[in-house]
């Protein structure tokens, strides 16, 4: 049962990866060729630089967070608004998923191969998870579109 469901995710994965590849990397216009050479060899750096510059955040918050959870939890400072407390831990869980994504891409980028281009593939995804479950439509539609344009448009340099 469970073979059956790892297989049946991967394959949706790989269906939606194709999807998506038609409408930013074949249908949207293209980057020019040295736009495109840019990404590829700023990504890895730009994946190093955000995961180092999110692990002392994911830690300040956490101790932030640690001291006003009793308030979070209640709704605190954010009057009004219901899950506040809730939404806090969401992106959290969020955060620290993306960053370890990040994280596992960096030497794949390097080194210029699918799995690195995967790993940012499903950062990307699961902050598109994030948004939709937070109803961040502004983060969810501009922030999808822009990471997807920009992965699917170097894909083809990922082998």
């Amino acid at each position: 049962m469970v073979q059956k469901t790892e297989a049946d995710l991967k394959s949706s994965l790989k269906s939606l990866e194709e999807t998506l590849n038609l409408y930013f990397g074949k249908k949207a216009p293209a980057l020019p060729t040295n736009i495109k050479e840019l990404i590829v060899n700023l990504a890895p750096y730009l994946a190093i630089l955000g995961v180092i510059l999110s692990i002392p955040a994911i830690l300040a918050i956490l101790g932030i967070g640690a001291a006003f959870a009793p308030w979070g939890m209640m709704g605190g400072w954010a009057t009004g608004r219901i899950f506040w407390g809730t939404g806090y831990y969401i992106n959290m869980a969020f955060l620290i998923v993306i960053v370890i994504l990040q994280a596992l891409s960096i030497s794949g980028l390097m080194k210029r191969t699918k799995a690195g281009w995967n790993y940012m593939f499903y950062a990307s995804l699961v902050g598109v998870l994030q948004n939709l479950i937070l109803f961040n439509l502004g983060g969810l539609i501009i922030g999808g579109a822009i990471s997807f344009y920009c992965l699917f448009q170097v894909r083809e340099y990922y082998k």
